[in-house]
């Protein structure tokens, strides 16, 4: 999987280069709030600007059932405009491919840029339609997919238009998103040591029995605590509990005994009665959460056990936040995972999704070794699986 044809062994000059990104970016009352996945496209692009190819950027942006002008991706162009220093002419056709898109990108020259209505305007690109992936294969004579987000949908614009297309191969974010992931699942330094948080079991229960086969500690916090708090005999008050993934956590719990991997949760709690920033808390052991309680946040001691079992770890991946670190009164759980890895002389991976969020909000971004685009990719890659967005490029 890490040995893809990349934008270095491709020869674009006067080549049309379809170019799949993620720039599925928060844009508010037509204002990209965070650009962070617009930066993370530009040396690849840079590169194959430099190269003289004529570039088509293709994206899908949130979830419409078809065209919609909330939903468009003209303030991208504009934004990748500025961060390009040349036009980035966006070809705004509700069908994302026809003759008159045909038109424009045959009268491109060496390093045109040109951005593309959102894939999702077209109903079949989810469903991996054949007549828009032979559409977009029409625009190109090489595709390059560097948008690691979608890695794990087969989708027209990720999957589908390479079987039309002569040439493909991933960009500079796709490659190292495989590199750092892969790296750290292949071939960790050790100890390597991953920390799970977020909401829910059921969305980690896979990724957590496969990390067990490959870490020497596992660190466990945020919502899904609450489920293996249960497992342990414990109540959890009204705290976050998925009833029915009580049988997987204990079933976790034997995993890490029998494999002989450190598994930590956390000893203490920080709780309150109702779920609002300015809420009165109190922090309790996780061992007796009352009636009317909920957790929102690891306590002070489970911090300091965690901090320390992070102490000389070599690798340390981190998907999903310690508790809801929105509010700052229960952010002191993930501030403290995030001061803990920035100290570390270690390759720290950040699993995207809120954790990426977090640590950038916290301030600790420019810290870790990397922070992955994608959360739902990423997860899917450390639980073993191949990515139809990886796999469908060709190999080197």
């Amino acid at each position: 999987m890490l040995n893809k044809k990349t934008v270095n062994d491709l020869n674009v000059k006067g080549k049309r280069v379809l170019v799949r990104c993620d720039f599925n970016v928060p844009i508010i009352d037509g204002a990209i709030t965070d650009e962070n996945r617009i930066l993370a496209a530009l040396p690849t692009l840079k590169k194959l600007i430099a190269d003289g190819g004529r570039l088509i950027l293709c994206s899908h942006l949130g979830k419409p059932k078809g065209p919609d002008p909330k939903a468009t991706l003209e303030p991208v162009a504009a934004r990748l405009s500025s961060h390009l220093g040349k036009p980035v002419k966006f070809l705004a056709d509700d069908a994302v491919v026809s003759d008159a898109v045909r038109a424009a990108v045959n009268e491109m020259k060496d390093g045109d840029v040109a951005l593309l209505q959102n894939t999702r305007f077209r109903a079949e690109e989810t469903k991996n339609g054949e007549a828009f992936s032979k559409d977009l294969a029409s625009l190109a004579d090489v595709f390059v997919n560097d948008a690691f987000g979608t890695a794990h949908r087969a989708h027209c614009s990720t999957v589908g238009v390479t079987a039309f297309v002569p040439e493909s191969a991933v960009g500079y974010l796709m490659q190292e998103e495989l590199k750092f992931l892969g790296g750290a699942i292949q071939n960790p330094a050790r100890p390597f040591v991953a920390i799970l948080g977020g909401a829910k079991v059921s969305d980690k229960i896979l990724v957590i029995k496969e990390l067990l086969n490959k870490v020497d500690k596992l660190i466990i916090g945020g919502g899904m605590a609450y489920t293996f708090f249960v497992a342990q005999g414990h109540t959890v008050g009204d705290s976050l509990l998925e009833v029915d993934r009580v049988k997987d956590a204990k079933e976790v719990i034997e995993l890490a005994k029998a494999k002989g991997v450190e598994l930590l949760l956390p000893v203490d709690t920080v709780v309150t009665q109702e779920f609002n920033r300015d809420a009165a808390y109190k922090t309790v052991p996780s061992s007796g959460i009352e009636d009317g309680w909920g957790g929102l946040d690891i306590g002070e001691k489970s911090r300091d056990i965690f901090t320390a079992a992070l102490a000389g770890a070599k690798t340390v991946i981190w998907n999903g936040p310690m508790g809801v670190f929105e509010f700052p009164n229960f952010a002191k759980g993930t501030l403290a995972v995030a001061q803990a890895m920035a100290a570390l002389d270690a390759t720290t991976i950040i699993g995207g999704g809120d954790s990426a969020a977090a640590v950038n909000q916290l301030g600790y971004g420019d810290k870790m070794s990397h922070i992955s685009t994608g959360g739902g990719a990423s997860l899917e890659f450390l639980e073993g699986k191949a990515l139809p967005g990886v796999e469908a490029v060709q190999n080197a």
